[in-house]
């Protein structure tokens, strides 16, 4: 999903063509996320088929690297707990120095190994070693998934709330996910 395509003045004749008048926006929370789109200008927030519309931004995996989100997988806390990894979004976009202070109350390890090429710290879930930005891609690709489940068609556009104390690298990490 890409979350912005620009073009310059001219360079696009005809700028929205094959547009559908559709708006996705995606809150992409520390606790829960949540996906809404607008038709017509009436904004809707999209349910699962037990009608939450909250996603729990939590995350299981499975050693083959497979992720179960929301719910599900919080409901894996209590049985596999280091397989499950939550409020991934205050690790976005910061560096093992960023978050030293924190090893030890968070609720997975990090990769004692450092930082990934992105420069980004790593954790160690059930086995495998990921970046925020993958585990955050996971919650995206979900809430992706509902949006094109009810519309019944493919998205490739989306905007993602992101908070306004975000730094560049928490920013960038976040599109970086998409």
């Amino acid at each position: 999903m890409a979350l912005l395509q620009i073009h310059e003045p001219g360079q696009t004749p005809t700028p929205h063509e094959g547009d559908i008048a559709l708006a996705v926006g995606i809150d992409l929370g520390t606790t829960n996320s949540v996906v809404a789109i607008s038709t017509g200008g009436a904004p809707e927030v999209l349910r699962d088929e037990d009608g939450e519309a909250l996603v729990p931004s939590i995350v299981a995996y499975a050693p083959d690297g497979s992720a179960i989100v929301g719910g599900l997988a919080r409901t894996l806390l209590l049985d596999r707990p280091d397989s499950v990894v939550g409020s991934i979004k205050r690790l976005m976009g910061r560096g093992v120095e960023d978050v030293k202070g924190l090893a030890g109350t968070l609720p997975f390890d990090m990769d004692p190994s450092g930082e990934g090429e992105t420069g980004m710290v790593r954790l160690k879930v059930s086995g495998l070693t990921l970046s925020p930005v993958e585990i955050s891609a996971d919650i995206l690709r979900a809430l992706k998934q509902r949006a094109e489940q009810h519309l019944g068609h493919a998205i490739d556009k989306a905007v993602i709330t992101v908070p306004a104390y975000f730094d560049d690298a928490a920013r960038l990490a976040t599109k970086d996910a998409a």
